[in-house]
């Protein structure tokens, strides 16, 4: 990893909220609408939910340590000598590696565009700073999670508990589509209709899957 070798990091333990809440509260909120019917003894329904929380929890911390690490294979967008060399031993006409370089420098113009509109930051990569992204985003991760599930470890009369765990879901929806809304800037009512259309449609998920099996 040289020094160089950058990745975009926008707003810190904002973005960390944004994508690591939802997901947990989501993935849990299927987990226990879809299993709380299976007949199984409590504590191996307790011992599903908290593997999915760890493993989800795992999985969110590797995939955002990875995302901030970025590729340093390719920081740059251009044709590299090597790239070309590739192509022509492709047996790749000269004409045709022109109009590739062409291409991908107009995808790096297009890209550094975006950023520029978007006010996105490139910074240099740093392991501490991806190491505490990563930490952040699973911890906002399993606080969406315990949202959903958090109902059923205190309450073992399952009916009663997913009625707390989706009030608490969509209260928690409500709650953080006003925060992302100020982050990001955006008015919060479509934020929230979005958003609590995604917990009707993973509701309705559930539903359908119960009719099924």
């Amino acid at each position: 990893m040289t020094a160089s070798h950058k990745a975009i990091r926008s707003s810190g333990w904002k973005t960390d909220l944004l994508i690591g809440f939802p997901d947990g509260l989501f993935l849990l909120f299927f987990a226990t609408q879809v299993m709380q019917t299976f007949p199984m003894e409590v504590q191996t329904f307790y011992n599903l939910q908290l593997g999915i929380l760890l493993a989800g929890s795992l999985l969110v911390m590797y995939s955002t340590y990875q995302a901030n690490k970025g590729d340093a294979q390719h920081d740059s967008a251009l044709l590299s000598d090597d790239e070309r060399k590739k192509l022509e031993h492709l047996d790749i006409n000269d004409h045709t590696i022109a109009q590739i370089a062409d291409e991908m420098q107009k995808d790096a113009v297009l890209w550094e565009n975006t950023l520029q509109q978007e006010q996105v930051v490139e910074t240099t990569f740093s392991r501490s700073r991806a190491i505490r992204s990563a930490l952040f985003t699973a911890f906002f991760f399993l606080l969406g999670g315990v949202l959903s599930v958090g109902p059923y470890l205190s309450n073992e009369n399952f009916p009663a508990a997913s009625q707390t765990s989706m009030l608490l879901v969509f209260l928690g929806l409500t709650v953080f589509s006003f925060m992302k809304a100020k982050i990001t800037s955006q008015r919060p009512l479509p934020i929230i209709i979005r958003y609590w259309l995604m917990g009707a449609g993973i509701w309705c998920g559930a539903w359908l899957l119960h009719k099924i099996f």
